[in-house]
């Protein structure tokens, strides 16, 4: 199969999953599941790239054991939240707000998730159709920032998860941990993951294009949906010492508090 080829599929397979949970969210009103499905999407794009791509077999097994276990450690996460915790409130804000519109508009969002989840997998396309195996230097690396990034995240949500769990804790922003380094750590590790996918393709012939994927995510995270979203609820909510934090902490990248 050709890598065109590879990606329609990649694409048609996102569209198909993210389109069957946007009709099972008609009947249970749960459209936060989106965020379990597109992340399961990616892993098992990049298991279909791994099956129909032309490379070594070493890249292929690595990139798909890579992208498999970060997408069922992220779905596996945002699944318990969301069984814990019910649809994430922006969803049922956007209901209020598109009115009679709003399951239109929720398809048109659900299939830009699958869009962009392809988009995102470009590297784990690269890798599968890449002339050569990666070095042994390239392959060792690239599983180190995986892991610093899988367990920097993973240990972010779990830090968070705890603070929330004190009820003395209520109200109030999160500066323990990885969280007083960085306001949001699970974002900063959520980009960095991505560059493990460039640092495995170095040396494919399109291996600029594997660039597009911790940038995108950068930006999204930074000025669309994460940062803006998260910062913006805390300061409504007038959660004590926001303002503080803010001044102090860096945003993304971990590093010490200003004074």
């Amino acid at each position: 199969m050709s890598a065109l080829s590879a990606f329609g599929l990649g694409l048609a397979t996102a569209c198909a999953l993210l389109v069957l949970v946007w009709i099972v969210q008609l009947f249970n009103r749960q459209a936060g599941w989106v965020d379990v499905a597109w992340s399961a999407s990616i892993g098992l794009i990049g298991l279909e790239y791994a099956l129909v791509g032309d490379a070594p077999t070493t890249a292929r097994f690595l990139m798909a054991v890579l992208a498999l276990a970060w997408s069922l450690r992220l779905a596996g996460y945002l699944a318990k939240r969301m069984h814990d915790h019910g649809e994430d409130s922006r969803y049922a804000a956007a209901r209020e707000r598109w009115g009679k519109k709003a399951d239109l508009y929720l398809l048109g969002f659900f299939l830009f998730q699958a869009v962009a989840a392809v988009i995102l997998a470009i590297p784990l396309l690269v890798i599968a159709y890449m002339d050569a195996a990666p070095s042994l230097l390239t392959g060792a690396l690239a599983v180190i920032v995986w892991l610093v990034s899988v367990i920097g995240e993973g240990t972010a949500d779990a830090q968070l998860k705890a603070f929330k769990a004190k009820p003395e804790n209520k109200g109030k922003v999160c500066r323990q941990g990885l969280w007083y380094y960085s306001r949001h750590p699970n974002y900063f590790f959520e980009s960095l993951h991505w560059v493990s996918y460039v640092v495995l393709a170095i040396g494919a012939s399109y291996w600029l294009a594997t660039l597009i994927s911790p940038i995108l995510m950068a930006y999204l995270l930074l000025k669309v949906s994460g940062v803006p979203t998260v910062e913006s609820k805390d300061a409504s909510d007038k959660r004590e010492g926001h303002d503080e934090y803010v001044r102090t902490t860096n945003a993304f990248i971990p590093w010490p508090p200003k004074k």
